[in-house]
């Protein structure tokens, strides 16, 4: 299922939107629908990233619940210690602010660069990556907006007329267009792939 907490999702079976909103309740929905036809097709998507959340449906409805719960109270950040398991003390000074090391690997003059800048390379970097993050903020979102709304149409319309032509507009930005090639799509493919598309064009505007 992931390791990022899914806010909100929707599930399809075949061409129809037969849930959508907090997992739990739309897992309840999904599992009903099994229990009465187990060869169904249903897929389920988180509304975020248009990536397919996979749920055990296996036994009752309330294994899938602990199931999910028990997943959900992992992603649940904890105080406890990895090898000890006893609960951290608080130490005095400043608190931590989730600093990651990671490898970086740039030329000798970058880090000469770096080196020279008040606080150190380190401070630098985090100013760059941060200025770069609000210069580029539009754009981002651009870019994710496409991406969500390709990713849904890619699994649930690739083989619907209109599909590459439709593809092409949305990343052209070009809205009435794409909702004219996707008028004869299944009113609820449609209704989604729109509504999953509709902040990409508003920031291409």
């Amino acid at each position: 299922m992931g390791e990022k907490k899914i806010k909100s999702c929707t599930a399809f079976k075949d061409n129809h939107c037969v849930a959508s909103g907090d997992l739990l309740n739309v897992a309840g929905k999904v599992k009903s629908l099994i229990d009465q036809d187990d060869q169904a097709s249903i897929l389920i998507f988180n509304d975020d990233t248009s990536e397919l959340v996979e749920v055990d449906f296996r036994g009752t409805m309330d294994d899938v619940f602990k199931r999910l719960k028990k997943s959900k109270s992992r992603e649940q950040p904890t105080n406890v210690s990895s090898t000890t398991g006893k609960h951290l003390q608080r130490k005095r000074g400043r608190p931590k602010l989730g600093v990651v090391s990671r490898e970086v690997t740039l030329l000798p003059r970058h880090w000469d660069w770096l080196n020279r800048q008040p606080g150190g390379a380190s401070v630098a970097l985090r100013k760059l990556v941060e200025e770069a993050r609000r210069i580029n903020r539009g754009k981002d979102k651009l870019r994710h907006s496409q991406e969500v709304a390709y990713r849904f149409m890619s699994a649930m319309a690739g083989n619907l007329p209109g599909f590459e032509e439709a593809t092409r507009a949305l990343f052209a930005g070009d809205s009435e267009r794409f909702n004219r090639l996707t008028d004869l799509w299944p009113m609820d493919i449609r209704d989604h792939a729109r509504k999953l598309a509709q902040p990409a064009f508003q920031e291409s505007v």
